[in-house]
């Protein structure tokens, strides 16, 4: 039994090569913030796997899909029964294991702080 557990997925590590590499692929050609995010928005749509199934403020959520909203930030709508909500990408908890794809949220979150570092403080 403890061995099942101990395969079970974990998030890959970013190294330092990596997430300039995805840095690079989301934000290649974007000129100014808007473009960059947009960037960054697609290669999570592109990448993460949905829906999948999380905890917000300790309430079992779907993430349907990831939007920008009118702000340009990206934001998961999330869904419980017939309610829907959206919930800031930089904030929602990822599952353990976390779905395919959930890296790119981890170098977003990342290029987020180093790009806006007074805003995480």
């Amino acid at each position: 039994m403890r061995a099942a557990k101990r395969k079970m997925r974990q998030a890959p590590r970013l190294t330092k090569a990596r997430l300039a590499q995805m840095i690079e692929q989301a934000t290649i050609d974007a000129y100014g913030e808007s473009e960059q995010i947009t960037g960054w928005f697609t290669m999570i749509d592109e990448n993460l796997a949905m829906p999948f199934e999380t905890m917000v403020l300790g309430v079992s959520v779907i993430v349907e899909r990831v939007d920008l909203d009118r702000r340009e930030q990206i934001v998961a709508i999330c869904r419980r029964g017939r309610a829907r909500q959206s919930f800031s990408l930089l904030d929602l908890p990822l599952p353990t294991p976390p779905p395919d794809g959930a890296e790119w949220i981890e170098a977003y979150r990342r290029w987020r702080a180093e790009s806006h570092p007074s805003e995480d403080a």
